[in-house]
């Protein structure tokens, strides 16, 4: 199958339109169309509900979905490992949420595996809590960084960092009784932390917010009046510079990360070495 065909129906997918999908692929119009025709040809289905000024997808379109990211995502990396240096002997894709990207320490880690494997190249990439187990099985990401330890056969499974979620809210000296009139903010993490955060009857309300990336939470609480529990090597620096105020009688919440691996993975021995690398989160006063 042509990429380019997945290609084509992921951006008109994104935009729900032939013509600005066209633009941001710089073809014409009757190209983006001729290439889902085409697509919906060797797949047998119709891909799109055309109607006037309202396009979707089929259901056969959302199923199709998962499947041209994984294909296109598998592409890339191909074509990449394909095209290796000989001045590396290998290349190694680390997936994780963009939440867990956002920890303090993070690049430090990737710095030392890069000195400690420099024949080594490294992908780095975004994968939804919800994929990464499946990404790990198709073999898509070599090594994975979650808060949630998978309980599937055959994983590899090592703890590397421990940390807290704290609570903080906009304004100094909130007390805990009050939690009930201020505005709740809910960053998506683990399931542990979320049922964690469930156990607190004062935090059960509809949040104002909820998003999976610490920095946009952050982001609109300097913007707006509210709370929200946040990793403190995330919102340690925000508290330091008193942007944001820890609510010093709530309860503080222990999170851990991880590093899985499946030990079917070709790359085993490579992935062996990046788990003894040490690991450490940092936060504002570390540093």
């Amino acid at each position: 199958m042509d990429t380019e065909l997945l290609r084509t129906f992921l951006e008109v997918g994104k935009t729900r339109h032939f013509g600005r999908a066209a633009e941001s692929l710089y073809l014409t119009q009757s190209a983006v169309s001729f290439r889902i025709r085409q697509l919906e040809s060797q797949l047998g289905s119709p891909l799109f509900s055309r109607q006037r000024g309202n396009v979707h997808l089929t259901p056969a379109g959302e199923r199709l979905l998962p499947y041209a990211e994984s294909i296109l995502q598998t592409w890339g990396r191909a074509r990449q490992d394909v095209s290796l240096s000989e001045n590396y002997m290998e290349q190694i894709s680390i997936g994780a949420s963009a939440g867990i990207w956002e920890l303090s320490g993070i690049s430090d880690w990737i710095n030392a595996s890069h000195n400690t494997l420099p024949e080594v190249a490294f992908r780095i990439e975004s994968v939804s809590r919800q994929d990464i187990v499946r990404a790990l099985l198709e073999k898509s990401i070599d090594l994975a960084l979650l808060g949630d330890p998978p309980k599937v056969e055959g994983f590899r499974l090592k703890q590397v960092a421990s940390f807290e979620f704290k609570l903080i809210a906009t304004q100094p000296d909130i007390k805990f009784s009050e939690l009930p009139s201020i505005p709740l903010t809910y960053l998506d993490w683990s399931t542990r932390f979320s049922i964690e955060h469930a156990r607190i009857t004062e935090l059960q309300k509809t949040p104002l917010l909820h998003a999976s990336s610490s920095s946009v939470v952050v982001n609109f609480l300097s913007a707006n009046q509210g709370m929200a529990y946040l990793p403190e090597p995330v919102v340690s620096k925000h508290i330091d510079s008193n942007k944001l105020f820890l609510v010093e009688d709530a309860p503080a919440m222990e999170q851990s990360l991880y590093l899985c691996w499946n030990e079917d993975n070709e790359k085993s021995n490579i992935i062996s070495q990046l788990s003894e690398i040490p690991f450490e989160l940092r936060t504002a006063s570390d540093d």
